[in-house]
């Protein structure tokens, strides 16, 4: 399902300017949201972030309409994975934006794959660093080259995600993830600094955790920090808390650990009232 120029569409077919710069440069940005029961989850949250990765990129586009879209998508479906994509629009030839850009948006819903939530990972290291200077590593930018070609690596190795270094060398994020580590009642994450995504669930976990016993922390981690973490994981808004069972050679027993398991109890509270289900949902 599609949604474009103001209604749903079937199929993932439509026309498109070729000269969009979306597509020839990878100039806009996206977001990816879960929606349960026909509900944005985290919706405000989802359209803020979009709405200011387009703004660092120097370009507004209608809120509201990507509101609508989101919604459109969503409705009759019980568990989906939401993509709103926004471009610069069309332009002249060359790297310089329009003085007037003519931003094109749209949505589409897929079928949340059975099991992806709270499930396990197993993550390798990439040989890309993150670049912590460049606005691509702080917004959903178009521009996913690095991530699809360390997926691909991982995968050959036998990974679920890559993990990435920046360029000072100290840890940043999973391909399509913040990462998180456990030490006793610390939960630490590194900070947007150093070339880290804002997440949404990122930012809800820091809010729960003092809630829990858990002292939240944003801060730099060194890639021999993670061996006395007691447990690792990754968020998004689709597998919103993964455990992590294995990092290259080293194998963790995240998926029991009390502080994890609390907070993704304690979230997934917040979603089920959110969107008028039972947590267990």
């Amino acid at each position: 399902m599609l949604w474009r120029d103001g209604r749903v569409q079937e199929g993932t077919t439509a026309p498109f300017d070729l000269a969009d710069r979306g597509l020839l440069l990878g100039d806009g940005v996206f977001d990816t949201a879960m929606a349960l029961g026909g509900t944005v989850v985290a919706e405000e949250a989802h359209l803020a972030r979009l709405v200011a990765a387009a703004a660092a990129l120097g370009f507004r586009f209608d809120a509201e309409e990507a509101r609508t879209a989101m919604r459109a998508v969503a409705a009759g479906h019980a568990r989906a994975a939401i993509r709103t994509t926004v471009t610069r629009g069309s332009g002249p030839r060359g790297l310089r934006p329009p003085a007037e850009p003519r931003p094109v948006l749209w949505a589409s819903a897929a079928p949340l794959r059975a099991g992806v939530v709270f499930s396990g990972l197993s993550l390798g290291w990439s040989a890309i660093r993150r670049n912590e200077t460049s606005p691509t590593a702080r917004h959903k930018t178009l521009g996913y080259l690095d991530a699809v070609l360390a997926a691909e690596a991982a995968a050959r190795e036998g990974h679920d995600e890559a993990l990435f270094l920046n360029m000072a060398g100290r840890v940043a994020c999973a391909g399509t993830g913040t990462l998180f580590a456990v030490f006793g009642t610390s939960v630490v994450t590194p900070s947007l600094s150093e070339g880290v995504l804002a997440g949404i669930v990122r930012a809800r976990l820091l809010a729960l955790a003092p809630g829990l016993g858990l002292v939240p922390s944003e801060r730099p981690l060194a890639p021999d920090d993670l061996a006395g973490a007691e447990a690792v994981f990754v968020t998004n808004s689709l597998r919103l808390v993964a455990p992590v069972r294995r990092i290259a050679g080293r194998d963790y027993a995240s998926a029991g650990h009390p502080a994890l398991r609390a907070l993704q109890v304690a979230l997934s509270a917040e979603i089920a009232q959110a969107c008028g289900m039972a947590p267990e949902g």
